[in-house]
């Protein structure tokens, strides 16, 4: 089987994510990597928190906190979080490591001996009321594009174009806010992304035609319009320290690489730390180094995060002229919207991860956010399509089948599995119709297609429905108690087999429709197509268990309730 290496964008350090967040990288990243591990694939899920510039530093000044402390803390904060989740990491490390400062050096020593790096003297933004220079991110003001007037000195969130601090119309400081800012000169490093430009078109190239649309058109634009050489160095007290024994005068005066040079390495180094876990049965270089032949590497990223994935990164990769994994598969998201609005922690509207599992269990959220995942366009949540897709889906479709299933065999042929009849024509019609079904699924999955593949395992627990309705046991036992036991035998495979294949999107449901049966040697961890058809995995006498209910319904008055906490409709 293939080794697969999966990697989902790094969360920002600096406060809980929202559910756009969630579904733009991490969670459809866990998915994929459940459904490879079922299959048998050798997989490595690798994420973490990213800690260094400025958002670490202004967080951790709100707080009054020094800034490695404030990391630490939310770090095992948003792990909590995404422990809630299930989201199913091998690794999930932190930018500030040991071996990311030591692979990101490294990386900086390459690209400088290769003369792809360059010092040059700039005029940056200097604020004698804060007394320092302010590094991109420490400027603010309205973007010069599209009028945003709360665009950073790097990016503007609004319309996601790369800025410099001295592109902001009306900059102010975002540690004091004084609009008493001077330009004086300074030292940076430089990568000469210029000079890469034909290689990253040429690797493009040979990539874009298997990338989503969105992945290959974002990488595409940024060629046209040209790379240009950047500055990869910052003024902050808090990065990977430029090394001194290459660059001793920048070293000297505290220079940070960039923290959008130094992230995307931390994937690198996040092996590394997961590998020196365990040395003698990890080797973390055996899925990056000359793992071309050897590993596929998939990463998900929401589009925002597209251009210094299969642009800037892989510059910097084929820079370093050495035998690095690039990126085989960028699975790229568009963003989901607050009712058509932007998540807003300062206004408080839009739902954010840790207060969605204080509302509801982590499989609620899961099949929700998947099931609707901004794969070719923008999709807005709302909690009224929330409540419908719950209700519907998850409550009615599967919920109530596996919980009437096994509640009417229990009150009709005690607590194991009713042998009755010889499979007839209704199962064997059946049978072909799940193996189609699940055939489906995994070619939606496979080929990383969630909301088609959330269609195809909804289609799957909507044919066990169907056949239930067409045998109606309630009926069937009055003048054939075999017939009888025989329908409910065979919707007992079928929830059994719900409980494998829909392990990758909710995977604690997953479980206890399982572990509803006492089944020895239930060791499989995939049903087959061809398998499927027997429907005949758990047999006559097998005991059993009704499981609590797996979906309460969300009713009017709660919907009312969630809407007055996070807000409805934004004006």
């Amino acid at each position: 089987m293939a080794r697969h290496l999966i990697t989902s964008a790094l969360p920002y350090i600096n406060g809980i994510k929202h559910l756009g967040n969630m579904v733009g990288s991490m969670l459809p990243a866990d998915v994929y990597s459940r459904y490879l591990r079922q299959r048998g694939h050798d997989v490595l899920y690798i994420c973490a928190t990213d800690e260094h510039g400025t958002p670490a530093e202004l967080a951790a000044k709100e707080q009054g906190l020094p800034v490695d402390a404030f990391c630490a803390q939310a770090h095992d904060a948003q792990k909590a979080v995404y422990d809630g989740f299930e989201l199913a990491f091998d690794y999930f490390g932190r930018s500030s490591s040991p071996q990311n400062r030591e692979i990101t050096q490294h990386f900086a020593r390459r690209l400088n001996e290769n003369g792809f790096i360059e010092e040059r003297a700039i005029r940056q933004v200097y604020s004698p009321a804060d007394g320092r220079f302010l590094p991109d991110r420490y400027v603010e003001g309205t973007c010069p594009h599209c009028g945003y007037d709360k665009a950073r000195g790097d990016q503007c969130e609004n319309c996601t174009r790369v800025l410099d601090p001295t592109d902001l119309i009306n900059p102010r400081s975002a540690i004091s806010g004084s609009t008493d800012l001077e330009v004086r000169e300074t030292k940076h490093l430089f990568l000469l992304q210029s000079k890469l430009q034909h290689e990253v078109e040429e690797w493009v190239a040979r990539h874009e035609e298997e990338w989503p649309q969105l992945a290959s058109s974002i990488a595409r634009k940024w060629l046209t319009e040209g790379l240009h050489d950047r500055a990869i160095t910052r003024d902050l007290d808090w990065g990977v320290p430029v090394p001194a024994d290459t660059w001793p005068e920048l070293a000297a005066e505290g220079k940070v690489f960039y923290v959008w040079f130094d992230a995307p390495i931390e994937y690198i180094g996040a092996t590394k730390e997961w590998s020196d876990q365990d040395p003698e049965n990890r080797d973390w270089k055996s899925w990056w180094y000359e793992a071309d032949d050897t590993v596929r590497y998939t990463e998900f990223m929401a589009k925002d995060n597209v251009p210094f994935h299969t642009v800037m990164f892989p510059a910097t990769e084929l820079g370093v002229r050495e035998p690095w994994k690039k990126v085989d598969y960028v699975k790229a998201f568009n963003w989901l919207t607050y009712y058509g609005g932007k998540f807003s922690t300062s206004q408080k509207r839009g739902v954010f991860t840790d207060h969605a599992l204080d509302i509801l269990p982590a499989d609620y959220w899961r099949y929700f956010l998947i099931a609707n995942a901004p794969e070719s366009d923008d999709s807005s949540f709302t909690w009224e399509h929330f409540t419908a897709t719950v209700n519907k889906d998850l409550a009615d479709t599967l919920g109530n089948f596996v919980n009437r299933v096994l509640s009417f065999s229990k009150k009709r042929f005690g607590e194991e599995v009713p042998a009755g009849a010889e499979a007839g024509e209704a199962e064997a019609k059946l049978g072909e119709e799940i193996a189609g079904l699940l055939a489906e699924y995994e070619t939606q999955m496979e080929a990383l297609q969630f909301r088609k593949a959330a269609a195809a395992l909804r289609a799957l627990w909507s044919a066990g429905n169907s056949y239930l309705e067409e045998k109606a046991p309630w009926l069937e036992i009055k003048t054939n108690p075999e017939g009888a036991a025989l329908t409910l035998r065979t919707a007992m495979n079928l929830i059994h087999l719900y409980s494998v294949v829909s392990e990758p999107f909710i995977p604690a449901s997953s479980r206890a429709m399982r572990s509803a049966f006492a089944l020895p040697d239930d060791t499989a961890t995939w049903v087959t197509p061809a398998e499927a058809k027997s429907l005949n995995s758990v047999p006559a006498g097998t005991p059993f268990t009704v499981p609590p209910v797996l979906f309460a319904k969300i009713t009017d008055e709660d919907l009312e309730t969630y809407k007055e906490r996070f807000g409805g409709a934004p004006e």
